[in-house]
């Protein structure tokens, strides 16, 4: 397991923007996984931050980020729409994506995407956009058929986890399969609703993100 060695407070230029971040790095970390918070959420989200926790226990680093602005988000909670601008925050985690690639912490190490609702179609166009830094993508609960064509082009691992009783999601998943095709997967918790609020629901998704993440993030040799 990994001891918790670094975590601070950053802001990261994207967008044309400064989109404020939690970054945690713990010793000897083997990767490091970027969050793309769902619809209306922020980096404070408690089921990404819980899913956190489990990363670091399991030496992978964690960087947490508002996609959105202040005054973005202020606007989203009136109208809803920028948290369904798949390109605005695709291209917001592409940027970090660079920015991690060239910060002295996290530069070395081998990037995964986790993404929650909208965030998770946002992680699979980033990931299309940087193929050869995003190493693995793990989406929980998340809406992959937003990412459209992007979806082909995606060659990273792709482990989707949906709740048992989110029929409708299920079936979204699925459909986006059949555009991910080898290098997807589908995993169905039983008994849990969207949020996997269901006891026990939530630590299996991290364990498994965790997992995920483990096996596809390894650094160079």
């Amino acid at each position: 397991m990994g001891t918790t060695t670094r975590g601070r407070e950053v802001t990261i230029p994207a967008g044309g923007a400064g989109l404020p971040a939690d970054v945690l790095v713990p010793a000897g970390a083997t990767g490091v996984v970027l969050f793309a918070h769902g619809s209306g959420s922020s980096r404070h989200s408690p089921r990404n931050v819980a899913v956190a926790k489990v990363l670091h226990e399991r030496a992978l680093g964690t960087v947490l980020v508002d996609l959105l602005t202040q005054e973005e988000d202020r606007v989203d909670a009136r109208t809803a729409e920028l948290r369904f601008d798949i390109g605005l925050l695709a291209d917001r985690l592409a940027e970090i994506v660079d920015w991690m690639a060239a910060e002295p912490t996290l530069g070395r190490l081998p990037v995964g995407l986790f993404g929650a609702s909208t965030g998770a179609a946002a992680a699979l166009v980033a990931a299309a956009a940087r193929p050869d830094q995003v190493r693995a993508v793990v989406s929980r609960g998340g809406r992959p058929d937003l990412a459209g064509t992007a979806l082909p082009q995606v060659a990273a691992p792709t482990l989707l986890l949906v709740g048992g009783l989110d029929e409708q999601v299920i079936t979204l998943n699925e459909q986006a399969m059949a555009e991910l095709g080898e290098v997807g997967e589908l995993r169905v918790v039983p008994g849990a609703t969207h949020l996997f609020e269901e006891p026990g629901a939530l630590a299996q998704v991290a364990d498994a993100a965790a997992d995920w993440f483990a096996t596809h993030l390894r650094p160079p040799a």
